[in-house]
């Protein structure tokens, strides 16, 4: 696990809480999300079955903390049986449409502090992901099969690393963080990277889905290449605007 710290006043505001609160979703019986999905089994993928999943509006990263706050009924069933049976649960990202097809195994690493009426504030962190296949409604919470996915072969250059390492350090100057990358899985940079900055979900989604870390990794610099100086330009105008009321 890697640690980012943002300074109260920072890129930080982006966040709404370090605590992730899960929104009621509506799943129509019927639906897509009843019907399988149309996978192909690539080498390194096997099927489990009837994985729990915890839909969220977040896009949770391999190797990367999950902070949450356990408080549905369903939820807190959901977490007791993962924690009496030492099992992962299933992050995935909640859509317009129901649900991403491709989400991330969750373990929980530490439970903070457990509440009288049953509420908990945990810590979880990416495992492994997932491609949906079929999704089951027979318990309270959502349960699905799903195709474990692995990265096809090949590693990205040093140049390439530490280009993206380079660019991910100034984004997190501009807002006056910092992170220790030194627990950090080399084949998986490009998540520990993504995985400690609010960026966009749409471009996370497809990170998490790309199965090759070179690419992920030409796709961060490519992004953050994008948004770095229009980043800059904000940051400028905000010291300007602080400093007499005024942007020149």
């Amino acid at each position: 696990m890697t640690t980012t710290i943002f300074p109260e006043s920072s890129i930080a505001r982006f966040y709404s809480s370090a605590t992730c609160e899960v929104k009621q979703l509506s799943y129509n019986r019927g639906s897509a999300l009843d019907s399988a999905l149309t996978c192909s089994l690539a080498t390194g993928d096997f099927l489990e079955a009837l994985l729990p999943l915890f839909p969220l509006e977040v896009v949770l990263f391999p190797g990367t903390p999950l902070p949450l706050h356990i408080f549905e009924p369903r939820y807190k069933e959901m977490i007791g049986e993962c924690l009496a049976q030492h099992r992962h649960f299933g992050v995935v990202r909640a859509v317009e449409q129901g649900l991403a097809e491709v989400g991330c195994t969750a373990e929980i690493v530490t439970v903070v502090k457990e509440y009288s009426d049953g509420r908990l504030d945990l810590v979880a962190e990416g495992r492994k992901r997932f491609e949906l296949v079929r999704v089951n409604q027979e318990r309270s919470f959502l349960q699905a099969e799903v195709l474990l996915i692995d990265d096809e072969p090949g590693a990205p250059s040093k140049e390439e690393s530490s280009r993206a390492v380079q660019l991910h350090s100034e984004l997190l100057a501009i807002a006056g963080a910092k992170q220790d990358l030194s627990a950090a899985d080399p084949s998986l940079l490009s998540f520990y990277l993504a995985g400690s900055v609010p960026l966009d979900l749409d471009f996370k989604q497809r990170l998490l889905s790309l199965r090759s870390e070179p690419e992920r990794l030409s796709s961060f610099i490519s992004y953050l290449e994008t948004i770095i100086p229009n980043l800059r330009r904000a940051a400028s105008a905000r010291e300007k605007a602080g400093g007499n009321g005024h942007v020149h």
